[in-house]
């Protein structure tokens, strides 16, 4: 039998967040399908539509909060799945600084993105 190794730690920080991220962006992905396929049927989706849809504070806030969990579950899933493959030392400090740069970069671009389409720049 093939041994099964995590570097999550059952009960640690990162393990209670990457499954409540999981939990939260199913039932975001879920309001997202549903609003998007059967509410605003596909090919009435416009760019309009979706400023007027992003004014909405409630929905805003879903959709940076989307980013922000879809973004961390992302990066520290494939961190972890680096780690499980053998990454260590410097190498792993290394990637870890660059999925860490490039999470910031991405949150604070999707951000800015979601305030322009609001209309509060």
């Amino acid at each position: 039998m093939a041994e099964r190794y995590s570097s999550f730690a059952p009960g640690g920080t990162t393990w209670l967040l990457q499954r409540i991220t999981a939990a939260f962006l199913v039932v975001v992905l879920a309001f997202h399908f549903f609003l998007l396929h059967f509410v605003n049927h596909a090919a009435d989706v416009t760019f309009m539509g979706t400023q007027a849809r992003m004014e909405n504070v409630g929905y805003f806030l879903t959709m940076v909060l989307f980013l922000i969990a879809g973004t961390f579950h992302g990066v520290n899933g494939v961190y972890n799945a680096l780690v499980n493959q053998g990454l260590q030392g410097t190498q792993k400090k290394v990637v870890l600084a660059v999925l860490v740069i490039a999470s910031v970069a991405l949150i604070a671009q999707g951000t800015y993105v979601a305030t322009v389409m609001a209309g509060w720049t």
